[in-house]
């Protein structure tokens, strides 16, 4: 009997033992000891690319079709992999790819996309997912999973899906630089949120690509992303003009008496945009003419162009039943309809050839410049579910995180292929559209957001509009316009308010004139654009990215509140209501309300730009403009070329006289890029670069000259006159 228990009890042993052996084998890996060292290979001039698990080979830049600009990478300095290589690892679990990023203690995080409330995002959660706007930090316009670093490098999630990041947050038992636990009870120092010492990001797929752009320096990482995407967009130059798009319903007749209603008034005009009215049926779209608001479309586009006015139209990409491609494009479309339009399956050639010839017939035929593509951002309920099917076998998720990318590469097709630039506005991107010249714009309409976000948009190779719509007083509509003068795409869009420049008139002059001073500007906005365009610098630079700027002035000690902050966490207050526009232009915009503002000036010396008066330098200083003034310094040697404004930049014609500004006490050098402004000859090497020098004569004093020219193209900016600001 004895014997028979022992044999029975050392049989269920044997039989525990093997059953947990089994589940250690079948466990899933837990440690860092398991995770793999990524392989990188140097696909580019400081450029890697390594991945983890197996990478099906669709990728974002895969969508955008970007072919990275060689020439432009391999002009950078020399920079070897900014990592320790051997601690970057990753693994696939759970059907997940995981990569693990090692974080300096006193590393800064930027980037992650399109982010409308601060820049640092270390410290952060983030599920990166393409959406119309919401309050937080993950759901955007355009959710790029690009991070960049204080100590000079980027680093790209390469995988169009939706992703998790942990951003220095999660600390792993097994992590080199575990923190030293804290008792809260007894030390004061316990830190509610312990300091990670890694990226860790992952994807619900078999593989993702992981892509390190080194520096030296955070601007350098930056450029070398954008060149790696084909380079910045180079928008046509009446583009760089001023925007008004009329109200849904507008009639050919009322948009010609706009044109002279602006020219009665001297107000610059560029670019008219119709909104959803301009359609025959919107929501969804037939992208066909309304016969009762625009009886002859050919004439309107005539009468529009000669008057050097371009057209700029508006759509969503949901066709109408009532459209006449709705039969062709219908089995080329997915399973479920948004608004009950249907949605193309751009992924497919068949697909892109349906819309795109019915564009170029009824639209680019007749004169239309460009597109505003809306609608193509979210909300979950307003688009397909993530279960939709699509007939290329393309998956729900995948095609809401690059359907904004498909539609831009379809379109600058269509113009490409006519040898006219375009320029346009688009409601949501991603990763790899840097080279394509569509601006993002967002109904969220909190100015300061506006400003942050497009500051964000300097880390992510996107460009960002903060139109102005309507305000609630004069000194709001003055502010506003002084912040989207001093963007990439200056616009009012009167599409429900009717706004016009001038509908508060107590302030028409200072709008004007703000206006007038963006004009005046073109030769300096153009050349920041050609500077995006060949050397990857983004034309709206976060301070952060300035030499000698100092962030740690934003830095707040945290206090203990049982309310408002139980648990005693850093506070942080960024610095995004300031920022770089080209090379040395600094501009700090002024909100409604505030009668003062401190600016962040860097190290070395800054000048007044209206008046050429030093600023200071190195230090906070506390400025009080006039209504008609936004904020405005420039570096010492900082050289701004300006011309005469005019109310269309299609109408000039001949030599254009150029004003070449000088601040400061330094001598220096600067370049301004000329072309025809409006082909892609300049590919063909049809451009040219004005080499500037400001250099000191036998009595120590400042002259100018022109010190070469480099290109085929004849510039028509001359004569050429200097102004030395600084006396």
């Amino acid at each position: 009997m004895v014997a028979s228990l022992r044999q029975n009890r050392s049989t269920a042993v044997l039989i525990a033992f093997l059953l947990m052996t089994a589940v250690l084998w079948a466990a899933e890996p837990v440690g860092l000891a398991d995770m793999k060292v990524l392989e990188f290979v140097e696909k580019a001039p400081g450029v890697w690319l390594a991945t983890v698990g197996k990478s099906d080979g669709v990728t974002y830049l895969s969508y955008a079709g970007a072919e990275p600009r060689l020439g432009g990478l391999g002009k950078m300095s020399a920079a070897g992999f900014p990592l320790e290589a051997k601690e970057i690892v990753g693994v696939t679990s759970n059907n997940r790819a995981i990569v693990r990023i090692p974080l300096k203690d006193a590393e800064k995080l930027y980037g992650f996309g399109l982010q409308f409330a601060g820049i640092n995002r270390r410290g952060q959660v983030l599920h990166l997912r393409t959406d119309h706007y919401r309050r937080g930090n993950e759901r955007l316009h355009a959710p790029v999973p690009l991070y960049v670093s204080s100590n000079g490098y980027a680093v790209l999630f390469n995988s169009p899906k939706f992703i998790s990041v942990y951003a220095g947050i999660g600390n792993r038992w097994d992590s080199p630089n575990f923190p030293t636990p804290k008792d809260r009870n007894t030390d004061r120092s316990w830190p509610a949120q312990p300091r990670s010492d890694a990226v860790e990001a992952s994807v619900i797929a078999d593989g993702m690509e992981v892509i390190v752009f080194a520096g030296p320096t955070a601007l350098d990482a930056i450029r070398r992303y954008n060149l790696y995407c084909g380079g910045g967009a180079l928008p046509p130059k009446w583009g760089l003009g001023f925007w008004h798009r009329m109200r849904t319903h507008a009639t050919s007749d009322e948009v010609v008496r706009e044109l002279d209603e602006f020219e009665k008034r001297n107000f610059p005009l560029d670019v008219i945009g119709l909104e959803p009215g301009w359609h025959s049926k919107s929501y969804p779209c037939t992208y066909e003419w309304n016969p009762k608001l625009y009886p002859n479309p050919a004439e309107f586009m005539k009468t529009m162009n000669e008057n050097g006015v371009r057209v700029n139209l508006w759509e969503n990409p949901y066709v109408s039943p009532d459209a006449g491609i709705y039969e062709a494009i219908k089995p080329l479309s997915g399973s479920h309809t948004v608004w009950l339009g249907l949605v193309p399956d751009f992924t497919l050639e068949a697909a892109r050839k349906v819309v795109s010839e019915q564009h170029e017939k009824e639209h680019l035929s007749i004169g239309v410049s460009g597109y505003k593509i809306d609608e193509v951002d979210g909300y979950d309920f307003w688009l397909w579910p993530d279960h939709a099917l699509f007939p290329s076998g393309t998956s729900a998720e995948e095609m809401r995180q690059t359907y904004a990318l498909q539609i831009q590469k379809m379109l600058m097709k269509l113009f490409r292929d006519r040898n006219q630039r375009t320029y346009g506005q688009i409601r949501a991107s991603n990763a790899g559209a840097s080279a394509y010249p569509f601006a993002i714009y967002s109904d969220h309409y909190d100015h300061k957001g506006f400003v942050t976000a497009m500051v964000n948009s300097g880390f992510c190779g996107v460009l960002y509009t903060p139109e102005i719509r309507s305000a609630g007083s004069s000194e709001e509509w003055v502010r506003r316009m002084q912040s989207v003068c001093f963007s990439p795409l200056t616009q009012l869009n009167g599409w429900a308010s009717n706004t016009k420049p001038w509908s508060f008139a107590d302030v028409t002059n200072e709008v004007r004139e703000v206006i007038q001073l963006r004009m005046s500007l073109l030769p300096y906005i153009y050349t920041t654009f050609a500077k995006y365009r060949f050397e990857g610098t983004p034309p709206i630079r976060p301070m952060v990215l300035e030499a000698g700027y100092n962030d740690e002035q934003a830095v707040i000690a945290g206090k203990l509140d049982d309310a408002k902050n139980p648990y005693a966490m850093a506070i942080r207050k960024d610095v995004s209501d300031q920022f770089m526009f080209g090379e040395c232009l600094l501009v700090a915009p002024i909100f409604v309300g505030q009668k003062s503002r401190s600016v962040i000036l860097p190290t070395g010396k800054w000048y007044d730009f209206y008046t050429g008066e030093y600023a200071g330098g190195g230090e906070v200083i506390t400025v009080t403009p006039a209504l008609n003034r936004i904020p405005l310094y420039v570096k010492d040697g900082g050289i701004i070329a300006m011309i005469e404004p005019v109310n269309r930049i299609s109408k000039m014609t001949g030599d254009v006289p150029l004003t070449v500004r000088h601040y400061g006490e330094k001598a220096s050098r600067a370049a301004v890029y000329d072309d025809d402004g409006k082909t892609f000859d300049y590919e063909k090497g049809k451009y040219v670069w004005l080499n500037l020098e400001a250099a000191k004569n036998a009595d120590d004093k400042l002259h100018g000259s022109v010190k070469s020219l480099t290109g085929s193209y004849k510039s028509k900016y001359k004569p050429i006159n200097w102004e030395f600001m600084t006396k």
